[in-house]
């Protein structure tokens, strides 16, 4: 199986406004990034609007993969 990845950038808006990479691996590993300390962020040092995107961007790729899997074994 090939592993691919898909990168989104999100910059924050409230304070203290970080600059966030996520990266959802096609497993379903996940790799957050804050982009100006480098540092790796766990998804529970998220709140706010960041917490929001991650939910958002993870639902869309649970129905993705349920999609794809459907349409596999019909």
């Amino acid at each position: 199986m090939n592993l691919t990845c898909e990168n989104f950038r999100y910059e924050e808006r409230g304070w203290p406004r970080r600059d966030l990479t996520f990266k959802f691996y096609s497993n379903g590993a996940l790799t957050i990034l804050d982009n100006r300390s480098e540092e790796v962020i766990q998804p529970n040092d998220l709140k706010g609007d960041s917490l929001d995107f991650y939910i958002r961007r993870r639902i869309a790729f649970i129905k993705k993969q349920l999609s794809d899997s459907q349409l596999r074994y019909a």
